[in-house]
């Protein structure tokens, strides 16, 4: 791009406008015309995204190139027109998967298939169990004993008592995180928490993104400090995987790598297969039971997907 345009980041978007900060000036920016010619069943933009614009005057500008992501947080969402591929966030240095320890159970399926998402793109993971509070911690830590060692950094909170605020902030510091979980699990009052006043900043914006019958989403990076940034997805009641093939799923369930070429097949399922190694891992208890039905689960449903 020539000297003439400046370089920057989504920072907001909502209904065809993106919210732009760059060099420290805040546009507000609309897609150049030609970007739209060959719509794509995916976002065009997304918050994260780096941009090049030309200036308007001083609060308006145009949108005219996005730059190559080097990866995203997706995923399938199902519309009226089809499938579709919802970028929740652009760029993200990490993942944290928000659950909570009770009030709403756990539900440890849901949080094994943003593993998924994140191994696909390369992203790392933050787990927190939030509400610890709600029940013994020793329960809590059995909830969610298995991902420490599968390499998932699980990090205890709860907003009410300032448990694991700190330690959770020190994990957060000079990055660009999405926070991803169900609806419920408190990732406001976190936020409230780890910055005083950023909850109230969030609630206002999910406020104003419903408009009579029609909702409009509204997705917004949120400062936490000069160098950390934060993005609030929404509670997501359903998560589909995107891109995924139902023969390469077994390479994005970390513990078993080890042991896939180590079945008898090469099409193995890792079901009720004849020498499959990973079933032989979960009998000896290398492997988790529970990992192994949430993978079975997945891959049935993305080989009901292709034969749909």
């Amino acid at each position: 791009m020539t000297e003439e345009f400046a370089v920057g980041m989504v920072t907001r978007m909502q209904a065809g406008f993106y919210t732009v900060m760059a060099e420290n000036h805040i546009l507000t920016c609309q897609l150049r015309g030609r970007l739209k010619q060959h719509k794509k069943m995916e976002d065009l933009v997304a918050i994260g995204d780096q941009v090049f614009i030309s200036p308007i005057d001083e609060e308006r500008g145009v949108i005219e190139e996005i730059c190559e992501r080097e990866r995203a947080l997706v995923r399938m969402a199902p519309t009226r027109r089809g499938i579709y591929k919802q970028i929740l966030l652009a760029n993200p240095d990490q993942t944290v998967f928000v659950f909570a320890c009770a009030d709403p159970i756990p539900s440890l399926r849901m949080l094994d298939r943003f593993l998924v998402i994140a191994e696909k793109q390369n992203i790392a993971a933050l787990i927190v169990a939030n509400k610890v509070d709600r029940i013994d911690r020793k329960q809590a830590e059995a909830l969610f004993s298995l991902y420490p060692a599968l390499g998932y950094p699980v990090i205890y909170t709860s907003a009410k008592e300032g448990t694991g605020i700190e330690e959770l902030r020190e994990n957060l510091q000079g990055k660009l995180s999405a926070f991803a979980g169900p609806s419920g699990v408190g990732k406001t009052s976190l936020l409230n928490a780890l910055r005083p006043g950023l909850g109230l900043e969030v609630k206002t914006v999910k406020e104003s993104s419903h408009k009579g019958r029609h909702t409009t989403i509204v997705r917004q990076l949120f400062s936490l400090d000069e160098h950390s940034q934060v993005a609030d997805l929404p509670g997501i009641r359903q998560l589909s995987v995107w891109d995924v093939e139902p023969e390469e799923l077994d390479g994005y369930f970390c513990e078993f790598r080890p042991f896939v070429e180590q079945c008898q097949f090469n099409d193995c399922r890792h079901d009720q297969e004849p020498g499959c190694a990973i079933n032989h891992a979960v009998q000896n208890g290398t492997i988790s039971a529970a990992r192994r039905d949430s993978y079975l689960k997945l891959r049935r449903e993305l080989e009901a997907q292709r034969n749909y």
